[in-house]
């Protein structure tokens, strides 16, 4: 039976989900969530997740929600399968804010962010990956916001003028799992 992933393709949270069952090669079916309508705030939908949110995955009678949660019980489940260094150091270097890049950015945020990247970009210059010389959850957690920030928060010059930054999106961005998760969402 596959795992159902209850969210939009195109958030950032689900995508996160999905591609970590893509790189565990974990059959899942994907059950849209209508975010725009507020479909996630109906009461069928609350009793999958009481605070509304996506994703959710489903498998068999297990729910779990919260992307990050999600990721790290599957790299665990599933240990043996996939990309073997995807279980470890699942937060070393992955933030755990659930904020979203928005286009309307302030000066301060702006600032913070490049301050995020600097480091991003410092830590790359001592190894190929933000955990080390794998490809951990820390680097698959970073994927969907950073589609995002080069894609459709325009702000993709901020990655590009990073040399270790731009080298090592280039490097997960071209992963078969990624660029299965970008046929999905349809971008």
């Amino acid at each position: 039976m596959a795992v159902k992933v209850y969210g939009p393709a195109t958030a950032v949270c689900p995508q996160r989900v999905m591609v970590c069952l893509l790189e565990k090669g974990v059959e899942f079916d994907l059950v849209h969530v209508d975010l725009d309508s507020g479909e996630q705030k109906l009461p069928e939908f609350l009793l999958k997740q009481p605070f509304g949110q996506v994703p959710v995955v489903e498998d068999g009678d297990f729910r779990l929600y919260e992307s990050r949660a999600i990721i790290r019980y599957y790299a665990a489940k599933y240990e043996d399968r996939g990309t073997k260094s995807t279980g470890l150091h699942t937060r070393r270097e992955s933030s755990e804010s659930g904020s979203k890049v928005t286009p309307t950015w302030s000066k301060l945020s702006r600032r913070k962010l490049e301050k995020v990247l600097d480091v991003y970009e410092k830590r790359l210059s001592r190894s190929k990956y933000l955990a080390g010389e794998s490809f951990t959850l820390a680097d698959l957690s970073h994927m969907p916001a950073t589609r995002y920030l080069i894609s459709e928060a325009g702000l993709g010059h901020l990655v590009k003028d990073r040399k270790k930054l731009n080298a090592w999106w280039e490097d997960i961005s071209s992963r078969p799992s990624w660029k299965k998760m970008i046929d999905l969402a349809g971008f």
